[in-house]
């Protein structure tokens, strides 16, 4: 029989394009009707290992990645949130998830792919409901995941009459460790394991492929998602290297135990076939999720195993910033709101570090245009604004208890200062977008704005380190020394203001640097406002 390779290539590559585009609007939609909850899920229910594993199916399902719940993990790792240990029972629990996108295909609705389609178009077009909008973008998603599906398995079709296709596959059955090379390399080209165990599925249905054949290639579909994380995280944080490391591993010590069971593994698999009367997809389906949930079972004991080896691989400190706060112990409330209160400026301390830390990388960010600095200060000002909501939280119920008069003018300077210090974080994050878009838009400051700009900041970030030293210290002294260092960052922003215009119609400066230039020194003016109504809370105690 004569193959049209045309044809058996513009149906499979269409139908891949098509159901990869597919996955990723189901789980954008998914991931916007969830709006901000899944975070909060990684954060809030990852309290031990068996939580993390369920926070990680969850997460994993509605954003249809295992590879985007990895990654959000790390974050969460790097941000002081998490531990190793619950991380790996995410990442964990992302494997099991990654599964559901093979349940889906095994119910075989490409039949109704189009008018699923049809439906979600709708959805996106004739309403104005952000919610509706991204429900329909999920159905959307999830009928051009079939109708790819169905694209593939028509191209794929004409392999099983191939002769050198059919030898592939029986040397694969003989030699189960071409398969999961094959497996690998294939997600690792695609990466996507969803779409090379659809794939899989397709050519399984079609008779190209036998089950013995098959199943070694799904572990290597396991294999290769691994290498997506890998690449991501080369480069990044001690911790994102430690979360691609631990998936490799688990997915590697599930591989080889799997391939060492695989004639029995192949046996439960056609006995699950027969007796349940599963079609070819929803068989595979059905040995991807028995192979994640097993080896999942197998390896979780492990867990803290597992996270010693990676961090004696792998040392260093996970944790860059502590989101979490140190001193706000609620048992103080209850004793003494004297010393809860000190509790809570000792917070305030910390977080007006933070605070100057990310105006420090701000300007490191400005002046060497490395995305690192970004990423941290980003990080910092993420630490900043969960500090503020946590200590407001403690200072509401120290207010709820009774105080002196003294220590209520207290209580209402740290209420104050602690919006203070949010705010600074409020505008470095300015400053920050006003740098990307100077860098997108390669927008040029001449030498001149530069050195202006790098003196601003360098007054700015020492009047904000002094007010937060008035405050720790109750200094007087180093109060007044803030209020003379902000005036000189008035006149400053005042002088430099006029500089900046005169640069703009002489020609030297892009009208578009001059709007850079002046919400630049606007911020950083407003940083040293800020800084100074902290200070003026401690000449007013």
């Amino acid at each position: 029989m004569d193959i049209d390779l045309q044809t058996l290539l513009f149906d499979f590559f269409g139908g891949l394009g098509i159901f990869l585009l597919g996955i990723k609007f189901m789980g954008d939609g998914l991931q916007k009707s969830a709006g901000d909850r899944l975070r909060d899920i990684l954060d809030k229910f990852t309290s031990n290992p068996f939580l993390g594993v369920l926070a990680g199916i969850v997460v994993t399902v509605l954003i249809q990645s295992s590879s985007g719940t990895t990654v959000l993990t790390v974050g969460l790792v790097s941000a002081g949130f998490m531990t190793l240990r619950q991380a790996i029972g995410v990442i964990m629990g992302a494997n099991v998830g990654t599964t559901v996108t093979a349940f889906i295909i095994g119910f075989d609705l490409a039949a109704y792919s189009l008018p699923i389609i049809a439906v979600g178009s709708f959805l996106i077009f004739f309403f104005k409901n952000q919610k509706i909008t991204a429900l329909g973008q999920a159905v959307f998603g999830f009928g051009a995941l079939f109708f790819g599906l169905e694209l593939m398995s028509s191209g794929m079709a004409p392999l099983r009459s191939l002769e050198a296709f059919h030898e592939l596959t029986v040397n694969m059955s003989d030699n189960p460790i071409l398969g999961v090379v094959i497996g690998t390399i294939f997600t690792f080209i695609v990466q996507s394991s969803s779409a090379t165990i659809g794939i899989l599925q397709g050519l399984y249905a079609e008779g190209a492929i036998n089950l013995q054949a098959a199943l070694p290639v799904l572990f290597g579909d396991n294999l290769g998602t691994t290498v997506t994380a890998i690449l991501a995280s080369l480069g990044a944080s001690v911790a994102a290297r430690r979360a691609a490391f631990t998936h490799v591993i688990f997915n590697l010590v599930g591989a080889t135990v799997f391939l060492l069971l695989l004639v029995p593994f192949t046996s439960y698999v056609s006995l699950l076939q027969s007796y349940l009367g599963l079609n070819p997809e929803m068989t595979l389906a059905f040995a991807h999720g028995s192979f994640n949930i097993a080896n999942t079972a197998i390896q979780f004991p492990f867990i803290g195993g597992l996270a010693y080896i990676v961090t004696k691989i792998i040392p260093g400190e996970d944790t860059v910033i502590e989101y979490t706060p140190k001193h706000l112990d609620p048992i103080f409330i209850q004793q003494s709101s004297a010393v809860a209160l000190s509790q809570a400026k000792a917070e305030i301390i910390r977080m007006g570090e933070y605070a100057a830390q990310g105006l420090e990388e701000t300007s490191s960010y400005l002046t060497t245009q490395s995305q690192k600095h970004a990423e941290m200060a980003q990080q910092i000002e993420g630490a900043i604004n969960n500090l503020d909501r946590r200590i407001t939280d403690y200072l509401v119920e120290i207010s709820s208890g009774t105080m002196s008069e003294l220590e209520s003018a207290k209580h209402t300077a740290l209420m104050d200062s602690v919006r203070d210090i949010e705010r600074i974080g409020d505008h470095f994050e300015n400053i920050i977008e006003l740098i990307d878009y100077k860098i997108s838009n390669k927008v040029d400051l001449t030498d001149k704005a530069q050195e202006d700009l790098n003196n601003m900041f360098d007054l700015t970030i020492l009047t904000v380190k002094q007010s937060i030293e008035a405050l720790n210290n109750m200094s007087r002294e180093e109060a007044l020394a803030v209020i003379q260092k902000e005036d000189e960052i008035d006149k400053m922003e005042r002088m430099y203001r006029k500089k900046h215009i005169i640069r703009v119609n002489e020609g030297q400066c892009s009208a578009s640097a001059g709007i850079v230039f002046v919400d630049i020194i606007s911020n950083l003016e407003r940083i040293g406002d800020h800084a100074v109504n902290i200070a003026e809370e401690v000449l007013g105690d």
